[in-house]
């Protein structure tokens, strides 16, 4: 069986960990994963699109730099009563990158008094091919609402704040197996492998 090395575009661990998980269980043992530090690529990579498919894209891209399948997702939490906001700027949204506990205290700040706390994960998922085949992107959503306060002590960024009512669970009290089944990413991931296995014409047993 054939199997494909990948450049995964991100840095942070918690995503990394969860994402080599989903990606075993939708394609089994075929994709080998490699971080921007093994393929020597340092810098940081500007995501300056205006949507998550946007700026997976621009990641991928600069993961296939290496002549390695690129393979990125860009995700974050989208708000009714804020327009959508946090949005793309999810992971900076109090200033600082990647300061979960700022931007859950300016999350609760700005949702002070509303009643509407509807909200949704959302996931973009890309692929590019060095070879200049055509990208692949892939997406996952999940509805949910905005706590008052954090709850449950696992996941990252959003997640204790963040409630889902068929569970009757934060995305941070949800065991690995149960975010995996429902959540924005295990989604994205799901279609995308979906997506590869047609594009390559990828036999797997999973």
């Amino acid at each position: 069986m054939e199997k494909y090395t990948m450049v995964l575009a991100s840095r942070n661990k918690g995503k990394l960990r969860e994402l080599q998980r989903l990606l075993f269980e939708c394609l089994g043992d075929v994709i080998e994963l490699k971080s921007l530090d093994e393929v020597g690529i340092l810098g940081e990579i500007e995501e300056n699109g205006a949507t998550f498919a946007e700026n997976a894209l621009i990641k991928a891209r600069a993961a296939a730099a290496s002549g390695y399948i690129g393979l990125a997702d860009d995700s974050g939490l989208a708000v009714n009563a804020l327009d959508g906001a946090p949005g793309v700027y999810s992971a900076r949204f109090a200033g600082e990158h990647g300061n979960d506990a700022a931007n859950n205290a300016l999350l609760l700040e700005k949702l002070a008094g509303v009643a509407d706390r509807s909200a949704a994960f959302v996931c973009a998922f890309a692929c590019v091919f060095p070879d200049g085949q055509e990208p692949i992107v892939a997406e996952g959503r999940v509805e949910g609402e905005i706590l008052k306060a954090p709850r449950g002590e696992g996941g990252f960024g959003y997640d204790p704040l963040f409630y889902y009512p068929a569970f009757e669970k934060t995305f941070a009290e949800l065991s690995a197996e149960e975010k995996n089944k429902i959540s924005h990413r295990g989604e994205a991931v799901e279609r995308f492998a979906q997506l590869f296995a047609r594009q390559t014409g990828l036999k797997n047993d999973k």
